[in-house]
């Protein structure tokens, strides 16, 4: 048990590292924290940045092609968004997906659990069940990963 801790948090210690580097600004006023977004990590794949693609989803944050460009379709060194492999490229990266997922809750933030305040709570829905469908419950073990994420380093 203490080893699957400490990996969990060494991972995440990693994650808010990395996340951080991009939660600093944001262009319409939606910031998404360090901590909020090592969290989301967290819950959609433990943080696991060897995982590539597998089906429709990529990267640590198994983020889609539909997500990746309502995020605005973000690349690595500028390349094209039409590049052959631009969208596994990018959020494959963790620098080059929390960008994607911070754009992606700069467009889609909202209070999805009607407690009145767009906050992390309502961006690990609308990064789980997307823009439209954020009112949504998460399953059971995501929603699980995400609180002892966030009580943890929150």
């Amino acid at each position: 048990m203490f080893q699957k801790m400490s990996t969990f948090v060494g991972v995440s210690l990693c994650v808010l590292t990395f996340a951080g580097i991009y939660a600093q600004e944001t262009k319409s006023g939606i910031s998404v924290s360090k901590v909020c977004l090592g969290c989301i990590c967290e819950a959609a794949s433990g943080c696991n940045t060897t995982l590539g693609c597998d089906g429709d989803v990529c990267g640590p944050f198994r983020i889609t092609w539909a997500y990746w460009a309502d995020a605005g379709k973000l690349t690595l060194n500028n390349e094209a968004p039409t590049n052959d492999g631009a969208y596994a490229r990018c959020v494959n990266d963790p620098f080059c997906a929390s960008r994607a997922v911070e754009n992606y809750m700069n467009k889609f933030g909202q209070d999805c659990n009607r407690d009145g305040a767009v906050n992390c709570d309502d961006f690990v829905r609308i990064h789980r069940h997307g823009g439209n469908a954020c009112s949504n419950p998460l399953d059971t073990k995501y929603e699980n990963v995400y609180k002892v994420c966030m009580q943890t380093f929150g």
